[in-house]
């Protein structure tokens, strides 16, 4: 991996002329006052490496009459020049080959020395980020769509099974109440029938009696005809023949009543309202029956897309234990970004960033003055075992910086000068041999 060895900053915002030579791996703490010229250090590095659109707006030192001068040694042997009045570009290749912007952008990753963009990133975009990195974020953006599809069917499947158990729960039930609406045609009909049954039974009550009639009649022919006698009894024996038919056809008649159809006639709308309740009901509750079944069908569709996103990340290469990607979140040690600590957060940015470019291992970092000391000695300890380089600022003079700037300069370097002012002779270029020198704090 490559890292800062030296750097040399003079008339940079509020920097006069600073030399520094960060520790290889861990965390090489800037500390001083504010408005002293920690944070132009960073963003002096900032600019040497990553191009004129990190060049700040008023980039020269107010008073300074020697305009900007950045030197960065890198652990690659590539030395690091912007100078003179435009600020030009010289890359210093050891092995002679040209250099310029475009080898510093193949292995200094953007987020290094501009972290606060990917912190200051939605949620959304950092697992965005560690998901391209990794190579499964084609994969798991088509899982997701799969599974909001399949959830989106589910939750219009569950409403209209609640839709169709609450519709079927309001409807009024009638047990006594035939399985299908009754016809007031087939009604008419049955009664119809009866009447015309009846009509019978009625005219043979009517032969019944002109039979009666009859026989009464010709007995008394017979008295009053006795010379008829042997014609009036042959006829009345045919007549009794005759009776006896009919009145044993008479004992077998029974009269049907029609009062039930004629109620059910005048009863019909209501038989018939409460028929098409029952079907309504049981139709809403076989329906939602049939979605509950759709909806628990879907649920299991929905956990097996949710177990391959799973699978995914778990068999992926993330570039720092206990990372992982859940709803679109980043998830550290099972911690939402704004659940983390500071330390974390750091620490989640790093691994990104050096997953990002394996080859640049150093990344800037402004205002730790938010972490406490523990958080600090834990984020520490992370980059050294990592064998990561950090350069980083924060508002203290305390012993836990390992360089402190004042108005400036490095403490313990004050005065020093890394150009000459016009008109004066350069004893040579390089680090200044009789400037003052300066002891790293230790972190």
């Amino acid at each position: 991996m490559i890292k800062i060895n030296r750097l040399e900053i003079e008339n940079v915002k509020r920097v006069k002329a600073v030399k520094i030579e960060p520790t290889a791996s861990g965390l090489t703490l800037v500390g001083g006052k504010n408005r002293q010229g920690k944070t132009s250090v960073l963003d002096g590095i900032a600019w040497a490496l990553g191009g004129n659109k990190y060049r700040p707006s008023q980039a020269e030192r107010e008073g300074s009459v020697v305009p900007p001068f950045l030197r960065l040694t890198l652990s690659n042997g590539l030395v690091v020049e912007r100078k003179g009045k435009n600020s030009d570009l010289k890359v210093i290749d050891p092995s002679g080959q040209k250099a310029g912007q475009q080898l510093l952008d193949s292995f200094v990753e953007e987020l290094a020395i501009n972290l606060p963009k990917f912190l200051n990133a939605t949620s959304k975009e950092k697992a965005n980020i560690l998901l391209q990195i990794i190579g499964v974020g084609n994969q798991l953006h088509e899982l997701e769509q799969k599974e909001q599809e399949v959830y989106n069917r589910r939750h219009a499947i569950g409403q209209i099974a609640d839709q169709k158990a609450k519709f079927a729960k309001e409807k009024p039930y009638f047990p006594d109440a035939p399985k299908e609406p009754i016809s007031a045609s087939e009604l008419i009909r049955q009664q119809q029938e009866i009447l015309a049954r009846n009509g019978e039974n009625q005219r043979k009550r009517q032969q019944l009696e002109q039979i009666q009639a009859a026989h009464f009649s010709q007995k008394e022919e017979v008295e009053r005809l006795k010379r008829l006698l042997d014609d009036a009894i042959l006829k009345s024996q045919q007549l009794e023949a005759d009776l006896a038919v009919a009145q044993k056809d008479a004992i077998d008649l029974h009269d049907e009543s029609t009062a039930e159809l004629e109620a059910n006639i005048r009863q019909i709308d209501e038989i018939n309202r409460k028929v098409r309740a029952n079907l309504d009901k049981d139709k809403a509750e076989t329906d939602a029956g049939d979605y509950r079944q759709q909806y628990d069908t879907l649920t299991s569709e929905i956990n097996a897309v949710r177990q391959q996103k799973t699978d995914l990340l778990t068999n992926a290469d993330l570039p720092l234990p206990g990372l992982s990607v859940e709803d679109g979140e980043l998830l550290y040690n099972g911690q939402r970004w704004d659940n983390m600590s500071g330390a974390d957060q750091l620490k989640v940015a790093a691994a990104i960033v050096r997953k990002l470019k394996p080859d640049c291992g150093f990344i800037l970092l402004d205002k730790l003055e938010q972490m406490d000391m523990d958080s600090l000695r834990e984020f520490g300890d992370w980059l050294e075992q990592e064998g990561l380089q950090a350069i980083a600022t924060r508002v203290s003079t305390g012993e836990e910086c390992s360089i402190i700037i004042e108005d400036g300069y490095v403490a313990g370097q004050e005065g020093i000068q890394l150009q000459q002012p016009p008109g004066e002779i350069d004893p040579g270029e390089g680090w200044n041999a009789q400037a003052p020198s300066w002891k790293a704090g230790e972190f």
